[in-house]
């Protein structure tokens, strides 16, 4: 990262840009007067003045009522606790303002709940942890036998659920058994001659039987380079359609 990546980065920490260029030339400087920062950057020498007055009231410029005026930037590790700070407040606002017009909605507004999409990995991996941290009574979670769709973050996940007694069932590759052997999540296996037994198409989540996502891998030579769409959806005639035919072929799986 050079000096214009750092004034970038300050810049979406909520600094304005004379502001996080004046920080930066006082980190070089030291101490600097207004003269001393313009000649440092590009910073016209009459923003110095206001830019190093907003920073001061930030709490990360110190002023030094001298003739001329000195400026001097707190520690480092005081500027990040200050930006924090800033920046945890400003998201508690901006989410506070949010729940309230979400709540303006009215308890007697129907929400329609019909089939969304989800597009990339990362996406439906907060999808799935959502889902699945949300069940109350059942889990079914299907990755077939490559167990790419299982994550670090949603193995634990299922652990968790399933110590907190939600029944969890995981269909995939037999070798998951060890991986769930000290919880309480129960491994099942899809027979060699089920139709997508060696060729998953994606990831299957079954929650409390009303809710389901599926999604669909393209296929690519490099793996990596795979883009994954997922369909989801609760509480839907299409949901219960989708989620009768899951649990019947679940009755070709075999316990691990």
């Amino acid at each position: 990262m050079d000096e214009d990546d750092a004034i970038d980065a300050l810049e979406d920490l909520g600094l304005s840009n004379y502001e996080a260029k004046v920080f930066a030339a006082l980190q070089r400087l030291g101490t600097g007067t207004a003269r001393d920062v313009h000649r440092a950057t590009d910073v016209p020498r009459s923003q110095v003045y206001g830019a190093a007055e907003s920073l001061q009231d930030r709490g990360l410029v110190e002023v030094q009522q001298s003739k001329p005026i000195q400026y001097r930037p707190v520690s480092l590790d005081a500027a990040q606790s200050h930006l924090r700070g800033e920046f945890e407040r400003t998201q508690e606002r901006a989410f506070d303002y949010l729940e309230a017009a979400r709540r303006q909605r009215g308890e007697g507004d129907e929400e329609r709940e019909d089939i969304w999409t989800v597009h990339g990995r990362t996406s439906i991996d907060g999808r799935v942890e959502q889902l699945i941290d949300e069940a109350e009574r059942r889990v079914v979670f299907g990755v077939g036998r490559d167990a790419r769709g299982l994550t670090d973050d949603l193995a634990d996940l299922l652990r968790e659920r399933a110590d907190a007694g939600v029944e969890v069932l995981l269909v995939g590759d037999p070798a998951l058994g060890e991986l769930f052997a000290d919880s309480d999540v129960t491994v099942m296996q899809l027979p060699a001659d089920h139709p997508h037994g060696d060729d998953p198409v994606g990831r299957v989540v079954v929650v409390d039987a009303e809710t389901v996502l599926l999604s669909v891998r393209d296929r690519r030579d490099d793996p990596e380079l795979e883009e994954e769409t997922a369909i989801w959806s609760s509480k839907t005639g299409i949901a219960a359609v989708l989620i009768q035919l899951i649990d019947g072929g679940l009755g070709d799986a075999a316990s691990v």
